[in-house]
């Protein structure tokens, strides 16, 4: 069912008092055009209520989140001064409206022993639709790959790849970019020390 504002309302109340007098033929272009109207004001309400605009709690809540995610409700509710059924309907609404992503652990590389953590530039034999396309496919469903970002200014992607040694990420240069006819070059840069490595957005 179409919810209208009060304005829509009084005009459509006004074209079905006039559609009264009026011919069958014009009834029926007339009576589409106030589908059409009514469609149009639907479509409008829906994106103005689901478009979020975050105010400062939603802000303190990602913070908090950002940093833990298994924060309990009623503490972020005691820290950010609003109830424990209201911190819910908040969270809840950020999930819904892909604000929050997600909710993953981070799990440290080490520990899965991948000791190599290589940044690679790539650069392709073409920039077309097509070829883009068909590597961003082929990078985004590799496990290796841990992101990758399609860029400008060079380089066609830069791509950041973990693997356990030196024989793993040679494999996996042969299978991404030497064996790959839409890569023309590529370089690799080894990290010597994991300086600093997180998620979290700055959320002022």
């Amino acid at each position: 069912m179409l919810c209208l504002p009060p304005y829509r309302r009084c005009r459509l109340a006004s074209c079905r008092r006039s559609l009264d007098r009026c011919p069958s033929g014009i009834i029926i272009i007339a009576a589409r055009i106030v589908l059409l109207i009514a469609a149009a004001d639907a479509t409008i309400t829906r994106a103005m209520t689901t478009s979020r605009i975050l105010d400062s709690f939603d802000r303190a809540i990602l913070r908090i989140l950002q940093r833990d995610n298994r924060t309990p409700q009623r503490s972020i509710a005691e820290a950010v001064n609003l109830s424990t059924a209201a911190v819910q309907r908040r969270v809840a609404a950020l999930e819904r409206d892909g604000i929050i992503a997600r909710n993953s652990a981070i799990v440290a590389p080490h520990a899965l022993g991948l000791a190599i953590t290589a940044i690679v530039d790539v650069r392709l034999t073409d920039e077309k639709a097509a070829t883009v396309d068909r590597v961003k496919a082929q990078f985004r469903a590799d496990p290796d790959v841990q992101q990758c970002y399609y860029v400008t200014g060079g380089p066609s992607f830069v791509l950041l790849i973990l693997s356990s040694d030196m024989s793993s990420y040679e494999a996996t240069t042969r299978r991404l970019f030497a064996e790959n006819e839409a890569v023309a070059s590529y370089h690799s840069y080894l990290a010597l020390d994991r300086v600093k490595a997180g998620m979290d957005l700055p959320i002022a």
